[in-house]
């Protein structure tokens, strides 16, 4: 009998197969110039046509032919991207959260009337999911609703205040900093104190400028929408977020806000063109890999900023690899080799390679941290600083400020980096933790997708958080009753005894005798 019953469980085991999830129609929404955004998903999108999804990508790059995958180019943001970095260049958190929504409406408008969006928006077709970057483009979300599809949100930086909101998470100011900011979940009163006047003010802009704004855009694009655009700002069914708690703090989440940061990260790095090869093996010293990213260019640094990099890297023993946007740069030393591209993650994963020094944005202090290299770092805007920030205070990174990079302090930087050791000791324990996941971020993503189309929008996910105003949230109603009831009982009684006590004074017997004489 136990023989039969070993081979029923052996056989029942075989012959059951995983819940299988039938090819959808899948649209993604990438219209930001800046190509971190795209690298984050491009994987993960291409995995999803990898599994027989139809998946169409709107985007400001152009593309190679992938099958199952169909391109709309929107190229034209690029002659905006640099007006756009100019403008954040203002001193006051109003001003800047100001210039953010004109750069945001203009992407929109860019993307909404490129000919071949327009063309997508009219041709009647229909799709399964609709993939949307959650940076503020609200308007944007309302594909969802045209396509009659589920909604899925993506966010290359982790989550924020805005994206909690729309997940109906609760996010604790009080050790939750503005991504903006540079400040860690470990604030001491003062930036505490900071960090809810800075989150005040960016509230009050969002429910006085932005969403106002938004409406009319979203109105202005979509008049015959079904939804409002507060409820297509309701109707997210997952979200797939650029993050990772060894890489930041633990924080809550809801269920459906999936960390799948490092999904752009291939677990077998490419060979590397052979003169970046040569270059990097034939290095006694090693390499350092120098670049600011796809949103910053190295080429429109300030010329003494340039002349000071330049400078620092001549008198080094190592070799360095610079990403920089021009064919050549007056003053370049012989152990320094510019390319206006480098296969980033595959030159991270050469063992050679001893140092990233980076602009700070997530998709690279993911790749370093996966790769165990130390980092310096020179934010400039956004989620860098806190990214460099957190780099320091957990022993892998240190930081400078670009807008005002002293030479000694530079060349100070780079050797401690290399040269002490509890720095790469850090960056090596930190990759071990990171690496340590039952699945990989990406196939965490692919799944948690397929998770969502099988079960039709999954709206069991749904937390009832999305229903309640702020005063039930936050039980703002039920406290007033809890404390006010025993108050308002307190007074009473008082009163009463007040009462009885004035009642009880005994009258003088002899008063009338008194008042007669």
């Amino acid at each position: 009998m136990r023989l039969l019953a070993t081979i029923a469980f052996v056989l029942c085991a075989l012959s059951a197969k995983p819940l299988e999830t039938e090819g959808a129609k899948i649209l993604a929404t990438l219209p930001f110039p800046g190509r971190s955004q795209y690298i984050f998903m491009e994987n993960y999108l291409m995995a999803l046509a990898a599994k027989g999804h139809q998946v169409t990508v709107i985007n400001a790059f152009k593309n190679k032919a992938t099958p199952n995958m169909r391109f709309i180019e929107i190229p034209k943001v690029h002659e905006f991207s640099d007006e756009m970095m100019n403008l954040l260049n203002v001193p006051l958190l109003w001003q800047q959260l100001n210039a953010i929504d004109y750069i945001l409406a203009k992407f929109i408008e860019i993307t909404v009337e490129d000919e071949g969006v327009q063309k997508l928006l009219n041709s009647g077709e229909t799709f399964d999911l609709v993939l949307a970057e959650m940076i503020q483009m609200e308007p944007l979300y309302a594909f969802a609703q045209h396509f009659n599809a589920t909604l899925i949100g993506f966010s290359s930086f982790g989550t924020d205040r805005r994206i909690d909101e729309a997940a109906g998470n609760i996010s604790p100011i009080s050790y939750n900093p503005l991504t903006t900011s540079s400040r860690t979940d470990k604030m001491t009163f003062v930036e505490r104190l900071e960090n809810h006047y800075e989150i005040l003010v960016e509230d009050i802009h969002r429910h006085l400028v932005h969403l106002p704004n938004m409406q009319k855009v979203f109105k202005k694009y979509f008049p015959n929408a079904r939804k409002s655009m507060e409820e297509v700002m309701d109707s997210f069914s997952l979200f797939l977020l650029g993050q990772h708690f060894s890489l930041s703090y633990p924080r809550p989440y809801q269920p459906n806000m999936i960390e799948v940061g490092g999904m752009q990260i291939s677990h077998n790095p490419k060979p590397l063109p052979e003169d970046i090869k040569q270059f990097i093996e034939g290095a006694p010293d090693g390499v350092i890999y120098f670049s600011m990213g796809s949103n910053v260019k190295s080429k429109d640094l300030p010329q003494e900023t340039r002349d000071t990099l330049l400078k620092t890297f001549a008198k080094l023993k190592q070799r360095v690899l610079w990403k920089f946007e021009d064919d050549e740069i007056p003053g370049k030393p012989a152990n320094v080799l510019i390319r206006k591209w480098y296969p980033q993650a595959d030159i991270l994963a050469h063992p050679n390679v001893k140092l990233f020094i980076t602009h700070g944005g997530l998709l690279s202090t993911t790749e370093s941290v996966y790769y165990g290299k130390p980092v310096l770092g020179l934010p400039c805007f956004y989620d860098q600083h806190v990214n460099v920030k957190r780099a320091q205070r957990m022993g892998f990174g240190l930081g400078l400020d670009l807008n005002n990079l002293k030479q000694e302090e530079l060349e100070k930087a780079i050797q401690t980096l290399l040269n002490d050791p509890r720095y790469a000791e850090a960056s090596s324990a930190i990759s071990e933790r990171y690496r340590d996941q039952p699945q990989s971020a990406l196939d965490r993503a692919v799944w948690w997708t397929e998770y969502i189309i099988r079960h039709k929008g999954a709206p069991h996910l749904r937390s009832t958080a999305r229903d309640l105003n702020l005063i039930q949230l936050h039980s703002l109603d039920t406290f007033a009753v809890l404390l006010g009831l025993p108050i308002i009982v307190i007074l009473v009684l008082l009163k009463l005894s007040c009462k009885l006590l004035r009642g009880k004074k005994q009258k003088c017997p002899h008063a009338d005798k008194l008042k007669k004489h």
